[in-house]
């Protein structure tokens, strides 16, 4: 039953989607210009960095709303321990899903790394802090965000499993897999050296 609770209200939030927001203020499909992508980094591409901050906060803290949610939830029914941690790593992947897959976009949306840096913001502030920051030092270090959401998810992995240990670490791995999936084409681009990199995302102005 808290496991359905936490899947329903992970995935309808999961498809509150900044980028439609947004697009529909500017009046551009943003998913199917520039990378066609309807994330942040792409919003970011087409309509410049203070429109891509407001996509990426709108799916950050969707994400955290969520799962706050379901914590709630369950702490006022006194689940705690293994459970507790499942339920909130279940509400994490239908957040994902409902971001990635949209019944709002007709199941096609982001790549859900936004939503994953609200989903650590909310699980714990420890974790929170060793992902973003890698997330931080691997993209400016290599001027590509894709391959600090790689690090991330890496690190994401190994901080499930020594916080709470192999059962929510499979859904990370789940997760994590599901990111490499999405992120394929960002590095075929690497590779082809046809990626935008984060400096010239950074000087794009507002149209």
């Amino acid at each position: 039953m808290y496991f359905l609770i936490a899947g329903v209200i992970g995935y309808l939030f999961g498809c509150l989607h900044g980028s439609q927001l947004v697009g529909k203020m500017k009046n551009v499909d943003i998913k199917k210009s520039g990378v066609k992508n309807a994330g942040a980094s792409n919003t970011t591409i087409l309509l410049g960095w203070k429109y891509g901050i407001l996509v990426a906060l709108i799916d950050i803290f969707k994400a955290t709303l969520a799962i706050l949610l379901v914590l709630f939830i369950i702490t006022e029914n006194g689940i705690t321990g293994d459970w507790k941690y499942l339920l909130i790593y279940t509400t994490v992947f239908f957040v994902i899903i409902g971001h990635n897959y949209p019944i709002t976009m007709k199941f096609s949306g982001g790549k859900g790394t936004a939503s994953l840096v609200g989903a650590l913001i909310a699980i714990d502030w420890k974790i929170a802090l060793i992902g973003i920051g890698i997330l931080l030092i691997f993209t400016l270090a290599t001027d590509y965000l894709v391959i600090g959401v790689l690090c991330m998810y890496l690190s994401f992995l190994v901080t499930t499993y020594l916080f709470f240990g192999i059962e929510p670490t499979w859904i990370v791995i789940l997760l994590s897999v599901l990111s490499i999936m999405k992120h394929m084409e960002n590095y075929k681009r690497i590779m082809r050296k046809e990626e935008t990199k984060l400096s010239s995302m950074i000087r794009k102005k507002v149209s």
